[in-house]
């Protein structure tokens, strides 16, 4: 702890300093332009004597500064002045220099070039020296280039002399001064660099040092312009920039991939700091460079939304915490635990766009449960709107995540142009958002297999359903996905009515929404003996073999028996010719469970319970949110087949438990902030993304240009359910063949009929519903004469004929 304390010191110091130099140079500078401003040869110098008065503003100390200076380099002096304020200015405004043996060989070329540039100039007659107007240095540079070519040229050599040198000094001074930064691109490979890039130049070296500079200045300064919508992806955020220090600022660590979610991995320590590391920027993928160029073959096929629908990341948001001030903060959270009887160190602080982790090791005895239920203690010491306390898997450290004083806004558009998202081989990526860290979250939902969402109102909910639509969006075409929502609210995915990639509109009923999701376990189903028939295990591999017979012109056939022959009894087979297609993954996006639940909960559990099961093999996924996560919306058998779950804020520690397993969701942030937990049951916290809702508008335009959608009737479609439905072990379950709105007694009579069987257990088990209700439904049809009256074994007969589609079970 003392180290690590003196240490922090000894960087507090050494900022402390560099702001002191910077400000001394600032005062230096101001103090040689004031004296060389009010010089005169008439004062006395150590190169004259005189009794009269100095004019001087600074005596005679500035007097003698001045002349000496005019002396030996002339009006050269004033360009020397310029890079020393600049240097001043950048410790000042702690901005740091780097390269610092390259700027002073560049300041001192630069010197040198301005005043032989100087020297090529006529000498009016009012000039007082008796050398040239660049001093000493100047005549003798230009003298030493004058002597084999000024004879031949005359006046032409000093005209051309004078341009080269003034063009040599404007690139050394502008180099020296640190006006011309290194390309972003090359910053960490310059700051990686050896210092044998740094020793100095030759002669020849230096010209060419300078035409490479200025042709790289251009370079840029066009790139600039032309490429804005790239360039806007690189370090858009405060914590992307190093912090600065009088020497340099270090390299970033390398950087860490995130393939799904794991935010624990331990970050290289630095035994100089707690503070870690900034975090590594998002690298602009080929996409988002490729949308910087025009496309001159532009064609009338499909074209995926272009990255400039949406908003590009504010340079300015939120200013990253200072390292004192996390230092600080850190000193602050060891007192308040210790005034709790918590005894342990803060071992690290990681701050991130929206809050800040600091990883407390407890001292030995201290129970984890005991920190936890600190939350609420620490959040109103710590003066913060609120804490989250939670272990840290493999490590003996407890992580404490307060939110900083100003929070950052994470962008969609940054995630969709950074090279992780492109680079990423799922079909199904979604955006999720950034870690605590920063760094970004793509996920996959076709290995989820399904998500399930809650939080309540304001916690970013929509907009986080969103950034996922979004994200399919961008990658797939219509022929690719397929999708089906469900809105019982009607306000929130209407707004995607009419793109593509629809297979029916907007579903706002909610019996309707049961009539569709039945559709996608019929799907399913028939999906299944596709990709059986042809041997595969899943829609990779059935698409898989489609193009590849498609390629190949290949038709794909299969032998069946069809009967047998009339005269020998032998069995007939024919060749079976299948006419296949590719299988589009179908997503289904439900955005508020709780009224459907309330409509037909049997329906919807047992439809879910069946796709959550069996439909990942399939190409179909469920995306299913819900604002009130309570038990009888979420219950036990929906929560059994969605392993993967995101929380956004909800209200009680109840509602956290329920979607969750555990508290702590109730103490996000909202706006976005959630709690994501993959198959593991391993709990990360990340930050979504925001993409407002005019971006979608335009999103949704630019979708609906490309093409009209082709809806299947037969998604929506309220017909009565065909007989294989009825006798199908995935509508078999509880009152799945009947919709829950219709009369019970009307169901009664319709299980008695189809099925053959009265009786009040099997009407009771049908129906699921209590002994006393089946009961009084079987005496409802013993007296209006549908069935007859108990024999002494306990049968009733059905007295009413069945009708002749309706199979009857031997008994």
């Amino acid at each position: 702890m003392n180290r690590r304390y003196s240490n922090g010191v000894l960087d507090v110091a050494g900022r402390w300093a560099a702001e002191i130099g910077g400000l001394s140079l600032l005062i230096i500078t101001a103090g040689c332009f004031l004296a060389l401003a009010t010089w005169t040869v008439d004062d006395r110098s150590f190169t004259h004597a005189t009794t009269a008065p100095i004019r001087n503003a600074l005596g005679f100390p500035g007097a003698a500064l001045a002349d000496l200076l005019i002396q030996i380099l002339g009006f050269g002096v004033i360009v020397m002045l310029i890079p020393v304020a600049c240097w001043g200015w950048r410790l000042l405004t702690k901005r740091g220099l780097d390269q610092e043996k390259t700027r002073v060989a560049a300041w001192i070329a630069g010197i040198a070039a301005s005043a032989t540039m100087v020297s090529c100039l006529p000498v009016p007659a009012s000039w007082p020296l008796p050398g040239g107007l660049g001093g000493i240095v100047g005549d003798a540079l230009r003298n030493a280039l004058a002597a084999p070519l000024a004879p031949r040229l005359g006046i032409a050599f000093d005209a051309g002399l004078a341009s080269i040198m003034a063009l040599a000094a404007g690139f050394s001074l502008l180099h020296a001064s640190a006006v011309i930064a290194p390309a972003i691109d090359d910053v960490e490979d310059m700051d990686d660099g050896d210092d044998s890039h740094n020793t100095g130049f030759s002669p020849l070296g230096l010209m060419t040092h300078w035409f490479l500079s200025a042709k790289a200045f251009v370079a840029r300064r066009l790139d600039q312009r032309q490429s804005t919508s790239q360039r806007s992806e690189i370090d858009t955020a405060p914590q992307h920039r190093r912090e600065p220090a009088l020497f340099g600022a270090s390299a970033p660590p390398d950087a860490i991939e995130v393939e799904g979610l794991d935010i624990q991995a331990p970050f290289p320590e630095s035994p100089a700091t707690r503070v870690a590391a900034n975090k590594r920027s998002l690298k602009p993928g080929r996409r988002a460079a490729k949308e910087a160029q025009p496309d001159l073959l532009a064609g009338n096929e499909y074209e995926l939304p272009p990255l400039a629908l949406l908003a590009e990341p504010k340079r300015h948001m939120a200013a990253a915490p200072s390292e004192e001030s996390l230092e600080g903060n850190a000193r602050i959270l060891e007192g308040v635990l210790d005034d709790f009887g918590v005894r342990g160190e803060v071992m690290q602080v990681r701050p991130g766009p929206v809050v800040t982790l600091y990883e407390l090791q407890p001292a030995p005895g201290i129970k984890s449960s005991r920190v936890v239920g600190l939350a609420d203690d620490i959040a109103r010491s710590m003066s913060a709107i609120s804490a989250r306390v939670a272990v840290i898997p493999g490590r003996n450290a407890i992580g404490i995540e307060l939110p900083n004083a100003r929070r950052e806004t994470v962008y969609l558009r940054e995630l969709m142009a950074s090279r992780d998202f492109e680079d990423n081989k799922s079909r199904l990526a979604l955006c999720l958002g950034k870690t605590i860290g920063g760094e970004p979250v793509i996920v996959d939902l076709a290995k989820m297999p399904h998500l399930l969402i809650a939080g309540t109102t304001g916690s970013g909910k929509s907009v986080g359903i969103n950034t996922m639509i979004l994200s399919l969006l961008y990658r797939l075409r219509p022929d690719q996905c397929r999708l089906i929502m469900v809105d019982p609210k009607m306000l929130e995915l209407s707004v995607y009515d009419g793109i593509p990639h629809l297979l029916a509109p907007v579903v706002t009923d909610p019996k309707k929404a049961v009539v569709a999701l039945k559709w996608a376990v019929r799907e399913m189903e028939e999906r299944y003996r596709k990709m059986s028939k042809l041997g595969v295990r899943n829609i990779d591999g059935y698409n898989a073999r489609v193009e590849e017979a498609r390629v190949s012109g290949e038709t794909i056939t299969r032998t069946v028996q069809t009967g047998f022959d009339a005269d020998n009894g032998q069995p007939t087979f024919e060749e079976q010719t299948f006419d296949l297609e590719a299988l589009p993954y179908i997503v289904v996006v439900v955005d508020e469970m709780a009224d459907l639940m309330l409509v037909a909960g049997k329906d919807i559990e047992g439809a879910i319970q069946r796709l959550a099961q069996m439909a990942r093999a399939a190409g179909i996924h469920l995306i299913m949110a819900t604002q009130r996560p309570s038990v009888d919306v979420i219950t036990g058998t929906i929560k059994a087949n969605f392993p993967t779950r995101v929380s956004f804020q909800v209200t009680s520690k109840i509602d956290s438990r329920t979607i969750l397993g555990e508290q702590g969701a109730e103490q996000l942030l909202g706006q976005g902030d959630m709690l994501y937990m993959a198959g593991g049951g391993r709990i990360s916290r990340v930050h979504g993304p925001f993409v407002s809702d005019g971006e979608v508008e335009s999103i949704v335009t630019h979708l609906k240009s490309q093409g009209q959608p082709s809806y299947l009737d037969a998604v929506t479609r309220e017909d009565e359910l065909v007989q294989e439905e009825a006798d199908s072990a995935v509508f078999d379950k509880g009152a799945f063949g009947e919709s829950e709105s219709a009369d019970p007694y009307d169901q009664a009579i319709a299980i008695v009929l189809r099925d053959g069987k009265a009786s009040t257990s099997y009407i009771q088990r049908r129906l699921q519903i209590g002994y006393n209700r089946a009961a009084s439904l079987m005496e409802r049809m013993e007296k209006e004469g549908i069935v007859s009256p108990a024999n002494h074994t306990g049968k009733r007969e059905i007295l009413i004929e069945r009708p002749k589609n309706t199979p009857m079970d031997d008994e």
